[in-house]
C-alpha cells in the first residue's frame, strides 16, 4: 500500500515541474542550509534573499542608466527622441488603444487576474502555485518602487497622458508588471500541460502582451525606451525569484530533516495518546 500512496504523491508534487528543484541544485542547497526549517519558512526566507539581490541589479542598472548612458552623447537624446517621435504621431484610435495596453499592465486588471488565481489554487490546496502568482507581483512592484525613489529619472518631456510623478520615469512597472505575470504564469501553464501545439499560442501571448504594454507606455509619454528595458529586466528578475523560492520551498518540504522530524512528532503524539 505504501508504494502506490507514493508514487500518488510523487505525481501530485509533479504536477508543474518547473517549480521542482534539480537534486543537488542551489534550491536543493539552499533548504538543506536552513536545516529542516518549516517550507513556508523557507519560502520566506528565498523570497527576502531573491529580493535584496533583485533590487541590488534594479538600482545598480538604474544608475547606469540616469549616470552614465543618458549623459552620454547620442544616447539619452535617443531616448528621448524616440518618445517624442510617438507622442507626434498621436491619434484618438491609438490613444484609446494606448490605454487598453495601460490597463493590460497594470491595476486593476492584474491584482483581479493574480487574485483569482491564488483563491482558485487556495482552493484546490495548490499552495506554491498561489504564492508564484501573488508574490511575483508583489516582488516586481516592491522593486519597481524602491528604485524609481531611490534613483529618479524625469519622465519623457512631452504631454503626458497620465497625471503620475514626473521622476519616476526608470523602470517601467507596467512592463515589468506584465512580463512577471503573464510571462511567469505560462511558465507554469507550459510546464504543467505537455502540449506542443499550446506552447507556441501560449508563449506568443507571453511576448506580446508585454510588447503591447510597453509600446502603450512609450506612447503614453510615460516611460523612455531604457525604462522599458529596465522594466523587462526586473519581471524576469522576479520570475526567477519566485521560481527559485518555490523550489526551495518543495525541497524543504522533502528533505531528509525535515522527514524525520516528521516522524519524531507522530511518535510523540502516539506516545501521548
Amino acid at each position: 500500500m505504501a508504494e502506490p500512496s507514493r508514487r500518488t504523491e510523487e505525481g501530485h508534487r509533479a504536477l508543474v515541474p518547473v517549480l521542482q528543484p534539480r537534486p543537488g541544485g542551489a534550491a536543493e542547497r539552499f533548504a538543506d542550509m536552513l536545516g529542516g526549517s518549516h517550507p513556508a519558512a523557507v519560502f520566506a526566507a528565498a523570497l527576502v534573499c531573491g529580493y535584496v539581490a533583485l533590487l541590488g541589479v534594479s538600482l545598480l542598472l538604474a544608475l547606469l542608466v540616469t549616470d552614465v548612458l543618458v549623459p552620454t552623447a547620442g544616447i539619452g537624446h535617443a531616448d528621448e527622441s524616440a518618445i517624442v517621435s510617438l507622442a507626434g504621431d498621436r491619434t484618438p484610435f491609438l490613444s484609446d488603444l494606448s490605454g487598453v495596453g495601460t490597463a493590460v499592465g497594470g491595476a486593476p486588471v492584474l491584482p483581479i487576474l493574480v487574485g483569482l488565481i491564488a483563491i482558485g489554487c487556495a482552493i484546490a490546496r495548490k499552495w506554491r502555485i498561489a504564492a508564484f502568482a501573488v508574490f511575483v507581483l508583489a516582488l516586481e512592484s516592491a522593486t519597481y518602487r524602491v528604485t524609481s525613489l531611490l534613483v529618479p529619472r524625469d519622465r519623457p518631456h512631452v504631454h503626458r497622458m497620465e497625471n503620475l510623478p514626473a521622476d519616476a520615469s526608470y523602470p517601467s512597472g507596467h512592463t515589468a508588471a506584465s512580463i512577471a505575470v503573464y510571462a511567469g504564469l505560462v511558465l507554469l501553464l507550459t510546464s504543467a500541460i505537455p502540449n506542443r501545439r499550446l506552447r507556441p499560442v501560449a508563449w506568443a501571448l507571453a511576448v506580446l502582451i508585454p510588447l503591447f504594454v510597453a509600446f502603450s507606455r512609450m506612447y503614453r509619454g510615460m516611460h523612455h525606451p531604457l525604462d522599458v528595458g529596465g522594466g523587462a529586466i526586473v519581471g524576469i528578475g522576479a520570475i526567477l525569484v519566485l521560481l527559485f523560492a518555490c523550489r526551495a520551498a518543495e525541497a524543504a518540504a522533502h528533505s531528509p530533516a525535515r522527514s524525520r522530524e516528521s516522524v519524531t512528532r507522530r511518535n510523540r503524539i502516539q506516545a501521548l495518546s
